[in-house]
């Protein structure tokens, strides 16, 4: 959907470009899209033919469009995989078993067309392969830091994936409201909030100090989003929304202040780190 960034002739001239900074563009785009359009033939296909045909191609159909959405929510839990330092792997391989069911599905389909049956087989091992090569497998273990123990990363994972719970909740929650300008001043802080996701990854230690960051203060976010949603959304109430805004300003600058102190301690921690060794290679003599 296309988004006004605001101009020189716009009611809201301040453009706000950087709720966009670190985007990347989606791989669940184009390629996954045509995996939902490819089997619809199949609906013609299926009548006509008498009812092995009938139950073959639907069930070939049915199979198909599983494969798809397996295959696009595989592509959208692997970038959520991708942009995180610590992070566990996807409960369920969804492309896979999207590659599996895809080649299920073309040898259901060629079996409805008749023939012998090395054709069908054939047309469900290319398929699985093709689909296994165009998207790849689905991540396989998971993923943390040298030297922090399992416990510590397992903890931050758990800790950021209900952190980005209630993100998600807040921009659910803003887009009933229906005020664009709304849905970026929610999109620059929820940016705030996930730089310090990402410095509380990078060294789990942090996760003491930002544990209330990551749960009380972004839960009464999500749930003054969802009531103020409400009411503007019937309303249109300046003053609500005024507060809102105010109430975003605040959160915004304590998350930016919180990360830019566990950043200064993670520095503080290194030159002491490098002091220590410095002193005892001294003492060895080693220059």
């Amino acid at each position: 959907m296309a988004q006004k960034f605001g101009g020189k002739y716009s009611p809201d001239s301040t453009p706000q470009p950087e709720a966009f900074q670190g985007a990347r563009r989606s791989r669940a785009g184009g390629r996954v899209n045509l995996l939902f359009l490819a089997p619809l033939p199949l609906i013609w296909q299926a009548f006509g033919n008498g009812p092995s045909a009938l139950v073959l191609n639907l069930a070939a159909l049915g199979t198909l469009l599983l494969a798809a959405w397996l295959t696009r929510e595989g592509l959208l839990a692997q970038e959520a995989y991708d942009a995180r330092k610590v992070a566990r792997r996807p409960a369920l391989p969804r492309k896979i078993l999207g590659s599996l069911l895809t080649g299920t599905g073309l040898a259901a389909a060629g079996f409805a067309a008749g023939g012998d049956l090395l054709a069908p087989l054939a047309y469900g091992i290319v398929g699985t392969v093709l689909h296994f090569l165009a998207f790849g497998p689905d991540p396989m273990r998971n993923k943390g830091l040298e030297g922090v123990d399992l416990f510590q990363t397992d903890r931050v994972a758990r800790a950021v994936d209900e952190a980005e719970e209630h993100l998600r909740a807040m921009s659910d929650a803003i887009k009933r409201a229906g005020d664009r300008t709304l849905e970026g001043r929610v999109e620059r802080f929820q940016q705030a909030a996930r730089a310090l996701f990402r410095t509380v990854e990078n060294d789990p230690r942090d996760l003491t100090a930002a544990r209330r960051y990551l749960g009380v203060y972004l839960l009464g976010a999500r749930d003054a989003t969802v009531k103020f949603a409400d009411i503007y959304a019937r309303t249109r109430n300046a003053e609500a929304r005024a507060d809102y805004e105010a109430l975003l300003d605040d959160l915004e600058e304590n998350f930016a202040s919180r990360n830019q102190k566990l950043l200064l301690d993670d520095r503080s921690d290194l030159t002491v780190e490098i002091d220590v060794l410095r002193e005892r290679l001294q003492r060895e003599g080693v220059r």
